[in-house]
């Protein structure tokens, strides 16, 4: 696993715990639905990030006799489970809110509640850059879910933030509206997630600029007369690409592989790409 991805999980587990803990302890004390939300989206991001800690470990691993591809994987399956959890954790958050709504609780609005939302808007919005930086470079979906969730925290703690003021002018049912809000953010996080990571698991095809563009990598492979068929799918967070190109007929044997090998090694390249599968067609 390389380092710069290894150290954006264990930064995101770590501040997630941190966020965890303040908000639980604040949430407890202060009676808040919004700050007690708050605190179950952050516990659901210690476990995700714990999760994708170990599906990028995994992925990294070579390939193996019972795993011949690699284990790209693992990114998806942990993004999606993580979309699952997060989804039950909104359910759960919506139940409790509107039991508040229907019997309204007293609330305490200590200065700690509004302290702890604030520093929560600043953490997230800075790792939401890191990430954002990060997924992109190493191309990683599992550190990309992260950057959303992170960048729906921030949303979440500011409708938590409104809530608690309410409650502060002493209207507690904005509380409960605030603690479903945050549910909807969470289920927006889940939402997100769970679709990109489906058409990973499911072996979506590429889009046409993607494969517009495999094409033409090939078609300036010198010995390429055509291209008749080509498809690719995702296997794991990566394309398999088959392919079937065209070359002179009066070629030796020897030129057509070596024109299919130059092909492969061309489009291998592409940073989306793990396998090519290159079929020689004489005309």
């Amino acid at each position: 696993m390389p380092h710069r991805l290894k150290r954006a999980t264990d930064i995101s587990l770590a501040i997630n715990i941190f966020l965890f803990i303040i908000k639980a302890v604040v949430g407890v004390i202060s009676n808040s639905i919004a700050v007690i939300s708050e605190a179950l989206n952050s516990l659901t991001d210690i476990l995700s990030s714990i999760g994708i800690k170990i599906a990028v470990k995994i992925s990294g691993q070579k390939p193996d006799p019972k795993h011949q591809f690699g284990h790209n994987a693992a990114q998806p399956i942990a993004a999606f489970m993580l979309s699952v959890f997060v989804f039950v954790v909104g359910i759960n958050i919506i139940e409790e809110s509107v039991k508040r709504l229907i019997e309204p609780k007293d609330i305490h609005t200590i200065p700690a509640v509004y302290v702890v939302l604030i520093i929560t808007m600043i953490i997230k919005v800075v790792l939401n850059r890191y990430q954002v930086r990060i997924g992109k470079m190493f191309n990683s979906p599992a550190i990309r879910a992260a950057a959303v969730d992170s960048l729906n925290d921030v949303l979440a703690s500011s409708i938590a933030l409104l809530g608690v003021i309410g409650a502060a002018f002493n209207f507690p049912v904005i509380d409960s509206i605030a603690g479903i809000l945050v549910a909807m953010f969470i289920f927006k996080t889940g939402y997100e997630v769970g679709r990109e990571n489906i058409d990973y698991l499911m072996g979506t095809s590429a889009s046409k600029m993607f494969d517009d563009n495999v094409r033409k990598i090939t078609m300036s492979i010198n010995g390429v007369k055509g291209i008749n068929d080509l498809r690719s799918h995702y296997v794991g967070d990566k394309f398999h690409i088959e392919i079937h190109i065209e070359v002179d007929k009066d070629c030796s044997t020897t030129i057509s592989h070596d024109i299919g090998k130059a092909v492969r090694f061309a489009l291998e390249k592409i940073s989306e790409v793990q396998k090519v599968f290159v079929h020689i067609d004489p005309v």
